[in-house]
């Protein structure tokens, strides 16, 4: 470890150096830079770390900055890649942490010498990268690349120009997710096209994805809504510019590893409380997790954990960021039953009746009346919509999709017809 990286990691926000994260006696303190809180409309890193002089120790620090990191077998190979511990974060967060969820990036020294450019790839060369990503995660070592994103999932930050995908170097922010075919995972590029689709078809506000083909292979090209297009009308500056989001865990102060409920991690009561905490007006934003929730157990969602839901921060407060990482894991048999939170007292699903949805309610602040009313809306709108989907390209003809639809249409009926039975 250099010199450089013993004194710290400068922590970038909204391309202006908010802080330094350091490393003392294997535990990991954050504090901001006196000039970022002097200036007017200064935002926080995270909910959990509030604008203060005071510094933030690792109990308090660690859960935003090991958020930005890969998780589980994939943070595994990627520290064996570096030659870094497994719980090394601040490690971790010097080798691969240039380019992260939202507006955040950690620069060993001065992160302003770093020119911004792209490596745009020929066809055959990112199918190469694409064979190699399962043993390289994030390409990390790689020429320099300092690519991170949180998940258990191979996948890869980059640049895409409506035809050409490129690496982003230096400075620049990448701004698009390329996540390739989950191995153990049958046909879930496609699962996951077709269910965000279905979350845009239906009006729920989701990120946007498209199938892209390379070679003879598809891989899910999901566009980051963590970026935005800069105005040049306002000077130079790069093409795309960060804009800041973290997860329900960061903004909780809860670890990756703590993810699940039944880990101890955030519930659907943590969720609703941290909304109406954070955002102003919080009513609209309210409903839109509602509906996230009643989507995510129709659609047979079973990981839609606190990390898969995200506060966006491109207005004066944050928001209810668009939904990500959609994906029907309950049409495959060997995945568990158990969704991620529950719903009243009920993990499974098929165990959730009528009473539960009102539980939930109650827990959530919510009008036990208008949540029937809204789950049932929901229920009652999902089954033509997925038919219609699926009869379009490319999902026309595919055996997968036709059993997510089967799958949906019977949540849908199940749950119309515990309402009903009252």
């Amino acid at each position: 470890m250099t010199e450089e990286i013993r004194q710290g990691l400068e922590v970038w926000l909204l391309n202006q150096s908010a802080g330094t994260l350091g490393l003392e006696g294997g535990g990991l303190h954050f504090q901001y830079n006196a000039q970022w809180l002097k200036q007017p409309g200064a935002i926080p890193l995270s909910q959990s770390l509030p604008l203060q002089v005071e510094v933030f120790t690792d109990q308090a620090c660690r859960p935003f900055f090991a958020g930005l990191l890969p998780e589980g077998q994939l943070r595994q190979r990627l520290a064996q890649q570096c030659q870094i511990s497994r719980g090394n974060d601040f490690g971790l967060l010097a080798a691969i942490g240039g380019d992260c969820a939202g507006a955040v990036s950690l620069a060993v020294g001065d992160r302003a010498a770093e020119p911004a450019a792209v490596e745009w790839l020929e066809p055959d060369q990112l199918i190469a990268l694409l064979d190699e990503l399962p043993q390289r995660p994030m390409l990390a070592q790689r020429d320099g690349l300092r690519l991170s994103l949180a998940g258990a999932q191979d996948k890869l930050p980059v640049v895409f120009d409506g035809g050409r995908i490129g690496l982003p170097r230096g400075a620049a922010a990448s701004t698009h997710i390329l996540k390739p075919a989950i191995a153990a995972v049958e046909g879930s590029v496609i699962n996951e096209a077709f269910c965000m689709a279905l979350g845009q078809g239906i009006g729920l506000q989701v990120a946007v994805a498209e199938i892209f083909t390379a070679g003879e292979r598809q891989v899910l090209l999901v566009h980051r809504y963590d970026r935005s297009r800069y105005d040049h009308s306002r000077g130079d500056g790069e093409p795309w510019l960060r804009v800041h989001q973290e997860d329900f865990c960061q903004a909780l102060g809860v670890p990756p590893e703590l993810k699940y409920q039944n880990e101890g991690g955030p519930d659907l009561q943590a969720c609703f409380g941290l909304l109406r905490r954070a955002t102003r007006p919080s009513a609209p934003q309210v409903i839109r997790l509602l509906d996230a929730v009643a989507f995510n157990a129709l659609i047979g969602n079973h990981d839609a954990h606190a990390k898969n839901f995200s506060l966006f921060y491109s207005k004066k407060t944050p928001i209810f960021a668009p939904l990500y990482d959609l994906l029907c894991t309950a049409v495959y048999p060997t995945l568990t039953a158990k969704m991620a939170m529950k719903i009243g007292s009920k993990y499974p699903f098929n165990e959730v009746q009528a009473r539960h949805w009102d539980r939930f309610a109650e827990a959530a602040g919510l009008s036990q009346a208008q949540t029937r009313k809204r789950v049932a809306r929901m229920a009652e709108r999902l089954p033509s919509a997925a038919r219609c989907l699926a009869a379009q390209d490319p999902y026309r003809d595919d055996a997968l999709v036709r059993r997510i639809v089967d799958l949906i249409e019977q949540r849908c009926a199940l749950t119309l017809g515990l309402f009903n039975a009252y």
